[in-house]
């Protein structure tokens, strides 16, 4: 459960010891500009700013976090709709809201991926496409989440080798990933489709050795010998 209240106040706390370093260093600048280089105080001033941008990126973080949590029940129930739009009636906020001012930060990020599954459930397939496609987090994870998505979108519309191609990177993001099998049968189930046999083959194989245990293997027998057909 987050905290926001405690958070907030810490990095409020930040806000005041930057502004009070800002406001100190460039009294010093200021007073002492006959020692100090054109160069050292460019640097100093460079380093003001990038603290004052990381800082900043961190705050949009912590909000969207605290919004996030907010809206996530809404998601988990299946109210697709309103957790995109939010609801005002209790000081919600949507999931489009979250992406659209806080898209840059971690947690607006994965709200990316949560708006792009919420239009993926209700159909909007084109939409869904489009978020999937602007996740840029850092999470591997949410990556090959993003990818997943995207070749599922693709293998509705009946692009197989982009599916495939889309499950395939998802698949590579982390071997550790429990999903990484269904992603290897699905980029195995699209490579069949389009006749490319034998990649599909060395994806199930990879399945077999690695992922026997895993649920998503249960079928593997059925694409390896499907795979198999000429």
């Amino acid at each position: 459960m987050l905290k926001p209240r405690k958070r907030i106040t810490k990095k409020e706390l930040k806000q005041d010891q930057l502004v009070t370093m800002y406001v100190k260093t460039t009294e010093f600048l200021r007073n002492n500009r006959k020692v100090v280089s054109s160069t050292v105080t460019g640097l100093v001033i460079a380093v003001i700013v990038i603290i004052a941008y990381l800082n900043n990126r961190n705050s949009d973080n912590l909000k969207a976090a605290t919004e996030l949590s907010q809206v996530i029940n809404l998601f988990d129930g299946g109210a697709y709709q309103t957790a995109i739009n939010g609801d005002p009636t209790r000081d919600i906020a949507g999931l489009k809201s979250i992406v659209d001012n806080y898209g840059g930060s971690e947690t607006g990020e994965r709200a990316k991926i949560y708006l792009a599954d919420c239009y993926y459930y209700l159909g909007d397939y084109a939409d869904a496409l489009k978020y999937f496609k602007d996740y840029g987090g850092s999470d591997r994870l949410l990556e090959a989440s993003a990818d997943a998505g995207i070749a599922e979108v693709y293998e509705i519309r009946g692009d197989y080798a982009k599916s495939a191609e889309n499950y395939d990177r998802a698949a590579s993001r982390d071997s550790k990933n429990f999903l990484t099998p269904e992603y290897l049968i699905g980029a195995a189930r699209d490579y069949i489709k389009i006749g490319k046999r034998d990649r599909a083959i060395d994806l199930l194989e990879r399945v077999k050795k690695n992922f026997a245990d895993s649920p998503y293997a249960s079928n593997l027998d059925y694409y390896m010998a499907e795979a198999k057909v000429e």
